[in-house]
């Protein structure tokens, strides 16, 4: 067989992504035919840059879900080494194919013979299942603080807004590298980390619930129990983990297994973040807190975490959610940067940061290893940008 010409490998491409484009189709589709129901979301389709951004980002999701759900889109195994394709450009015909397997590495092979394109797509799996989830964790140990901590101020404030202002003290990227560094894990610490961060989740939905429907003491009852319960037995599957000092039950009872290095990396993440999260969510409450409708609901007689919860989240919606956006593409940039060092993720990982850096060093004369990893790192970025730019302009105009 002949090499592809570039139109073939970009027609290819453009074949291999068909599901994404459908997903894409439909949501776009619906999105903008009910975008009056559906508040600051249906807006953003009424901003160029809001919906562009918000088509490159659920480009990279529904390529991710596609790969790590169902296996589509990639062509071959991206561990998985092919004899005479190390450092092939793109569009090479695979040796020795097998029967049904795909007969080319269209966008070439890196160091290890390994197919580019496939660890490109596989890496859109490893981004999207830390960023967003991580991120999303850190806000909530955010929120749980900074909140009492602006609402009820004095010692408390005083308090949380130091060891906020301790560990924003260290560069992030320097903290970031100590916390996932062989030598940190081997103390336990980040197994110790994940036990107490992963219970403000917990604690945040328990009372959220909790201020809701105090006036409901039975269907209060009922959530809570029920939310405890499966809250519960996803904490302890969470944290008994090999990496973890101490195991609270059999391995059989755990609902997933989390792989050591993307635990700590998790950890690590909402660690760094949650300060920041913090510092904006309690200078949020001590402006929200002056306005009528806090004093309104105070006089009603509210308890103060319905305040916090139910009055005040709510109005700082907006600079939250832009923030929540931004911070997903700044973590996707630390975990690049920690692939490139090859720190957190194990060595084979495919995710885009370890790809660049075993293709860098041949930049001058195979390129494409360490470009296409680069390319893709570049657009969620961008389109996170983006999209929480549309938000921004959005949120101003409610």
């Amino acid at each position: 067989m002949e090499d592809l010409s570039w139109g073939a490998i970009i027609l290819r491409i453009l074949i291999r992504f068909i599901p994404v484009w459908i997903a894409l189709a439909v949501t776009f589709g619906l999105s903008i035919a009910f975008k009056r129901r559906l508040g600051l979301y249906g807006k953003l389709f009424d901003n160029t840059i809001g919906a562009v951004g918000f088509g490159l980002v659920m480009f990279w999701v529904y390529t991710a879900l596609a790969v790590g759900l169902f296996d589509w889109i990639v062509t071959h195994d991206p561990l998985s080494a092919a004899t005479g394709m190390k450092n092939k450009l793109p569009g090479t015909p695979l040796r020795g194919a097998a029967e049904g397997e795909y007969p080319y590495y269209l966008l070439g092979g890196d160091t290890l013979a390994r197919d580019v394109f496939s660890r490109m797509i596989e890496g859109a799996w490893v981004v999207i299942r830390i960023a967003p989830l991580a991120t999303l964790f850190s806000f909530m140990v955010g929120i749980t603080l900074g909140l009492p901590a602006g609402y009820i101020g004095g010692k408390l404030d005083t308090g949380l807004s130091f060891l906020a202002n301790l560990i924003l003290a260290f560069p992030v990227i320097l903290l970031f590298y100590l916390l996932v560094t062989p030598e940190m894990v081997e103390t336990g610490i980040p197994s110790y980390m994940a036990i107490v961060l992963f219970l403000f989740p917990i604690v945040f939905l328990i009372v959220l619930i909790n201020a809701r429907f105090h006036t409901q003491p039975t269907r209060r009852n009922i959530i809570l129990v029920v939310l405890l319960v499966v809250l519960g037995w996803l904490y302890l599957s969470l944290i008994s983990d090999p990496i973890t000092v101490v195991r609270f039950w059999p391995s059989e009872l755990d609902l997933f297994n989390v792989p050591a290095g993307i635990l700590v990396v998790f950890v690590s993440v909402v660690f760094v973040n949650a300060p920041t999260v913090f510092r904006i969510v309690r200078g949020l409450t001590l402006d929200i807190k002056t306005r009528d409708y806090v004093a309104a609901a105070q006089t009603r007689g509210e308890g103060p975490w319905y305040i916090m919860l139910w009055e005040i989240l709510p109005n700082a919606r907006g600079p939250l959610i832009v923030d929540f956006c931004l911070r997903i593409g700044y973590t996707t940039i630390l975990l690049g940067t920690l692939g490139f060092f090859g720190l957190g993720l194990p060595p084979e990982s495919p995710d885009w940061g370890s790809t660049i850096n075993q293709g860098r060093k041949l930049l001058s004369i195979y390129p494409h290893a360490a470009i296409v990893p680069a390319v893709a790192l570049l657009s969620l970025v961008l389109g996170l940008n983006l999209l929480a730019d549309g938000l921004r302009e959005e949120s101003l105009r409610d």
